[in-house]
Order: C-alpha cells, then sequence, then structure tokens
C-alpha cells in the first residue's frame, strides 16, 4: 500500500543546520549586549584582583602593627654606681615601653629557654637578648683598659618567611642601636680619657644570628607557601578538571578539543548523586596529585622536608577540602561557579596568607580575611611540619581544624543547594542534538 501525497507535493526532508548561512563575526561584534556580561565581569576582576594583592605589600614597615618579638634580659651584672638596676634590665624596660598606644610591636618577655621555645614554635618572629655580662661589660668601658665593646645579640626565626624576619631583625636592631646611644650618654661624663669617650659615644655591638635554623633548600623559609600554594591549586584545578569532566561524560555538557566535537548520550542523574559522583572522585585523584607534588618536590627537586608521612596525610586532606569545596560552589552556582571559587581560594587567599607578608604588616582587611581564608590556615600547618618539627602550637592544630571545618561547610552547603535544587524540580537542562 502506497503513502498518499500531500495535496501541496512531498514534504521537504529536514536540514541539517549545518547547511544553514554561516552567520560572520563582523556584525556580532556590533552587538552591545554581546559585549556586556565578558567586559563586565573581565574589568570587575581585573580591578579587584588588582586592589587585592597589590592593596596588601606596597608598604608592609607602615602597616605594622603588634609584630610578636621576644625580648630577654639575661644580664646579671651588679647596677651602676648611683643606679638601682642594672643596664639590662633599664634597657628591656625601655624597650618594652617605647612608643605611643597602638606600638607595630608586640614586645614579649621570656627568659632564654622561653624565647628559644617561642622560636621553635613559630610564635615570635625574632629575639633581642641582652646577655648576662652586659651591665660588667659596659663598666669596664669607664676603665683606661676599656678595648672590648659589650654585645646585644639580635635572633632571627627565618622559618617565618624572610621578610617578616628581616621586619624584625631591623626593629631590633634599631632598638639596640638606640639603647647604646643612650647608654654612651649616661655614661660619656664618668670617661676620663678622650679615647674612652669616643668608644662611649656608641659603645654596643649588636650581632646578628639564626635564631630557629632551618634547611638550605628551604627557599629562605617560601617553601612552605609555595607548596601550599600547590597543594590549593591541585584541589581547584583538580575540582574543575572532575566537574567538566562529569558533566561531559554524563551528556550534560559537549566536549570539544580543537575542530573535534562529541556529545555523549544523557544519563539521567540527579543533582545530588552527581555531586557525591563529583566528590568521591574528587577524593580519589587527590590521593594521586598530592603523591606527584611530594614526588616532584622534594624526590626531584631537593626541597628540605621532614615527617613525610604527616607531610602526605595533611597535603591530601587540604588539597581534598579545597576540591570539595569547588565541587560545592559548582553545583550551587552553575556557569559562574568557577569564578566565585577562583576569588574563594585563590584570589581572596593568597594576600591574606600570611606567607610572604606577615599578616601584622597588611592592612586590617587582610587580617580579618585570614581568620577564615584556608590558605593561612593550610601555609600554618605546612610551615608548622617543615620548618618546626610539626608542632601542634606551630599552627598545625588550627590547620588540622580549619581543614575538618571547610571539609563539614563543603558538604553541608553542597548537599543543602542541590537537595533543594532536586526537591523544587530544577533539573539540568540536557544538550540534545536538533
Amino acid at each position: 500500500m502506497t503513502s498518499a501525497t500531500p495535496p501541496n507535493g512531498p514534504a521537504p526532508e529536514p536540514r541539517d543546520r549545518t547547511d544553514a548561512p554561516q552567520v560572520r563575526a563582523a556584525p556580532l561584534l556590533r552587538r552591545p549586549a554581546l559585549w556586556l556580561a565578558p567586559g563586565l565581569l573581565s574589568s570587575l576582576v581585573a580591578l579587584f584582583l588588582s586592589l587585592l594583592y597589590m592593596g596588601g605589600i606596597l608598604n608592609p614597615s607602615d602597616q605594622l602593627s603588634r609584630l610578636p618579638i621576644a625580648l630577654v634580659n639575661e644580664d646579671r651584672g651588679r647596677p651602676l654606681p648611683g643606679q638601682q638596676e642594672n643596664l639590662g634590665k633599664q634597657i628591656t624596660d625601655s624597650i618594652a615601653a617605647g612608643g605611643p598606644a597602638g606600638t607595630p610591636v608586640d614586645w614579649q618577655r621570656l627568659d632564654r629557654a622561653g624565647a628559644q621555645d617561642a622560636l621553635a614554635s613559630g610564635k615570635v618572629f625574632g629575639a633581642l637578648v641582652v646577655p648576662a655580662d652586659f651591665t660588667a661589660s659596659v663598666a669596664a668601658l669607664t676603665t683606661e683598659g676599656a678595648t672590648v665593646r659589650p654585645t646585644l645579640t639580635v635572633l632571627t626565626n627565618p622559618g617565618l618567611g624572610s621578610l617578616g624576619s628581616s621586619l624584625a631583625s631591623q626593629i631590633n636592631q634599631n632598638a639596640a642601636h638606640r639603647a647604646s646611644l643612650d647608654i654612651g650618654r649616661r655614661l660619656s661624663p664618668t670617661a676620663a680619657l678622650p679615647t674612652t669617650r669616643l668608644l662611649l659615644t656608641d659603645p654596643v655591638t649588636v650581632t646578628t644570628r639564626v635564631g630557629h635554623p632551618i634547611g638550605r633548600h628551604s627557599g629562605l623559609g617560601l617553601t612552605a607557601f609555595y607548596y601550599t600554594l600547590l597543594l590549593v591549586l591541585s584541589g581547584f584545578i583538580g575540582g574543575n578538571i572532575v566537574h567538566s569532566g562529569v558533566d561531559t561524560a554524563l551528556g550534560y555538557a559537549d566536549s570539544e578539543i580543537g575542530p573535534w566535537h562529541t556529545r555523549h548520550r544523557t544519563v539521567p542523574i540527579s543533582r545530588t548523586q552527581t555531586l557525591v559522583l563529583k566528590m568521591v572522585m574528587t577524593a580519589g585523584i587527590a590521593a594521586l596529585t598530592t603523591t606527584l607534588v611530594m614526588v616532584a618536590t622534594i624526590a626531584v627537586l631537593g626541597m628540605d622536608a621532614a615527617h613525610l608521612p604527616m607531610l602526605w596525610l595533611f597535603s591530601f586532606c587540604a588539597t581534598v577540602a579545597v576540591g570539595l569545596g569547588v565541587q560545592a560552589i559548582n553545583a550551587a552556582f552553575g556557569g559562574i561557579g568557577q569564578l566565585v571559587s577562583m576569588f574563594v581560594f585563590i584570589a581572596l587567599a593568597l594576600p591574606s596568607s600570611g606567607a610572604t607578608v606577615p599578616l601584622q604588616a597588611t592592612p586590617g582587611f587582610y587580617r580579618f580575611l585570614g581568620v577564615f581564608e584556608p590558605m593561612r590556615q593550610l601555609s600554618e600547618g605546612v610551615r608548622a611540619i617543615l620548618y618546626f618539627d610539626a608542632r601542634a602550637d606551630a599552627g598545625l592544630a588550627r590547620g588540622w581544624f580549619m581543614i575538618a571545618l571547610g571539609v563539614v561547610l563543603a558538604l553541608a552547603f553542597g548537599f543543602a543547594m542541590t537537595h533543594y535544587y532536586d526537591r523544587r524540580g530544577l533539573r539540568r537542562l540536557t544538550p540534545q542534538p536538533e
């Protein structure tokens, strides 16, 4: 039986869209609406990144606020004639009390053992030490046989970064120089010989030593920052790769590599189950990326590192926490999720990490961000493992706590949003061939 021919003739064959006339770029470029969203978003990102990154580093000295430095008085000498306290007590009292309210230095008066412990746990950026024979050596300057100048010792802490250690060293040296001039002014009238009076114009020598040494292959205290940056980037980039790869494999996004385009059959799956899949894959792949980061930095490049099992476990958990956060944000915000997670884990995190510029030398906004931004918490944990013998009080305990908190928040936020979308019937749009 033959089918009847339509009265207007046979129906035309459906034409593939590839046969449609091709549109040229020139007329599209004249459409303002095409420029609006990309131009606005790109401009805002460039503006905010410039303000964030440059705003925290332009003048660290002027922004300095309560930089912790140890002040140690070991002087056991008798007070000079006519004085009630020895010079060590006078100097440390003067330094600790110096400066108006809101002084940029938080002088912590400790004994030598306490200062060494504070240096070894990363609690202070340096120390100024008055030796046990200081008063006696100063008193000897007023005698005819004066040849040796008394000494104040500045201890640095390179494990807290080269800039922070340098700032503390400069502050200590300036404080010691002011103390030296003050001592000279008071003792000069008692000197009989011109050579002695000349020696007393600036009688104290300041020596600088490393208070808590770190390895030669530690980048002057910067390997903790760059290693942490590798972990954050591994979690961020790996999470986004998993996000795109799963959407492509399940048929919710097209795959286009060069001129080759593929589109998979759509798998019916809820948003919540999709997020489960992405998070499990993110955690699994993090084990591989963490291992490769350690192989590259330690085995190949020779970075100084101890406590390797602890370092691997902390690195893995840190990478997972960042990756789960990325998945949660992408599930909640959709197409702009990668931009949002970039600000959360990169743009806001880098300048507030305190790993290159101490937070005490940044404006208050960055110190506020440093309370919760992930990179500060992770860098303190990595720094504790690499430089401070994996001590809990050096930042490792806080790092573990913030990793656990970040994982809980990522799971709670991500699944709350996908469950809400699923209950409302807000299914994902499925690209279908026309």
